[in-house]
């Protein structure tokens, strides 16, 4: 191909691209005017000049769509730390974690020392009725070996079809023996949240993201905590400890339901951007699950997104004490806009601001009492125990809870 066609041949598809985006923007929002930023002769021949001597003088051949398709990346990358394009496959892992149900058998899995370890079987789920359980090693899928696989290939391998047949084979024990499993895969509701009770007045509730289950997942769990006891009269939680570490975010309306469930009134969270969907308020609805009692939120510098937003909401309205380190920072909403052929781009849109104005992006939220961590808490596994002897923020939040000194500066 001839230098000048390859240079019509970018401006071809940079034109059909920017078709594309265009296309797709209008079917998420209203039109909105855009300036004279055509690119210019100068710079798609500049583009077409750097593919040439890839595709020349580069040590290994490299296809055109392959080229082209990190080109799209580093556009959409070098915008900011958050926004990426997405090929099919990511698309899906994307949607997966915002709605939390994928068609598969229901583990979750880790790497561990090379091997692929199953952490746990979620409850209710065929591999958990099969009897595969947390510990198990994954030696092969389908009779075909895992060991040169990665974690992210073996759990696209356990995914599939709903109604299809997959066949794991384990390792279990020290013995490493062998057991073979023939599953047929399922809809599977993934769990954000687990809970259990400190002591028979104290709530637990750990939430490890945020997709579109959450909330009602959360007010399940509270309800269970508040089912009647033994004598028949019913409890009452006197407070509720929160644990918002590592939870990296997730679902922006996820965060906005969950902070309504101990909220009464106000502005829950607001967003500032370029087009009308990306400027919005989220306001309370009247009615407080635990009818104010108590809550101490935790966090570390691994909560992020729509963790500070609950952080900083439930602080702005003086309904909680928050205990632990500073959060992540991260005070930007991404909106995904789907693209041709199962692709997609997910693209900064807006910056939220907590209910008194503050935007946390790159500072984020500093603790009404700062208690540094020790050892690895919370266990990044959902359904491991709590430690009441060793985590000590868990420990403050306990005593916190016990002392009603709930609404303390960050002064103390």
């Amino acid at each position: 191909m001839s230098f000048k066609a390859r240079a019509v041949l970018v401006l071809t598809i940079g034109t059909v691209m920017g078709l594309g985006l265009s296309i797709g923007g209008q079917y998420l929002q209203d039109p909105v005017p855009s300036g004279p930023a055509d690119l210019s002769w100068e710079q798609a021949r500049l583009f077409a000049e750097v593919m040439d001597r890839v595709k020349q003088d580069y040590v290994e051949p490299v296809d055109d769509a392959v080229l082209l398709e990190s080109a799209i990346r580093g556009m959409v990358s070098n915008l900011d730390a958050h926004s990426e394009f997405l090929d099919a496959d990511e698309y899906e892992d994307i949607r997966i974690s915002t709605t939390g149900r994928y068609s598969g058998i229901g583990l979750e899995v880790s790497t561990v020392n090379g091997e692929i370890l199953i952490v746990s079987p979620i409850d209710g789920t065929p591999a958990q009725r099969a009897g595969i359980l947390a510990g198990d090693v994954i030696a092969a899928i389908d009779g075909t070996t895992v060991a040169d696989e990665g974690l992210q290939q073996t759990i696209a391998r356990m995914r599939g079809r709903e109604g299809s047949l997959v066949t794991i084979t384990v390792l279990r024990g020290e013995e490493e023996e062998v057991h073979v499993f023939s599953l047929r895969r399922e809809n599977i509701q993934t769990a954000s949240v687990r809970h259990e009770l400190l002591e028979p007045a104290y709530g637990y509730a750990r939430v490890s993201q945020f997709n579109d289950s959450t909330a009602e997942e959360l007010s399940r769990a509270i309800d269970d905590m508040l089912q009647p006891a033994h004598d028949g009269q019913g409890t009452m939680l006197s407070g509720l400890v929160l644990d918002l570490r590592n939870n990296p975010g997730g679902v922006l309306d996820a965060a906005v339901d969950v902070s309504d469930l101990f909220l009464d009134s106000g502005v829950i969270v607001s967003a500032d951007g370029r087009t009308p969907e990306s400027r919005f308020t989220r306001n309370a609805h009247r009615g407080d699950i635990l009818d104010g009692a108590p809550i101490v939120v935790l966090v570390n510098n691994g909560s992020a997104s729509a963790s500070e937003i609950v952080a900083g909401a439930l602080r702005d309205h003086h309904r909680a004490l928050i205990v632990g380190t500073a959060t992540f920072g991260k005070g930007l909403v991404q909106t995904v806009m789907p693209l041709s052929k199962g692709r997609a781009i997910k693209l900064t849109t807006s910056r939220y601001y907590t209910p008194s104005g503050e935007s946390i992006d790159q500072s984020g939220i500093v603790p009404d009492v700062v208690v540094e961590g020790a050892g690895p808490y919370p266990d990044l596994n959902l359904h491991a125990g709590i430690d009441r002897e060793g985590d000590v923020q868990l420990i403050e939040a306990v005593e916190r809870l016990h002392s009603h000194r709930i609404l303390q500066s960050s002064a103390e």
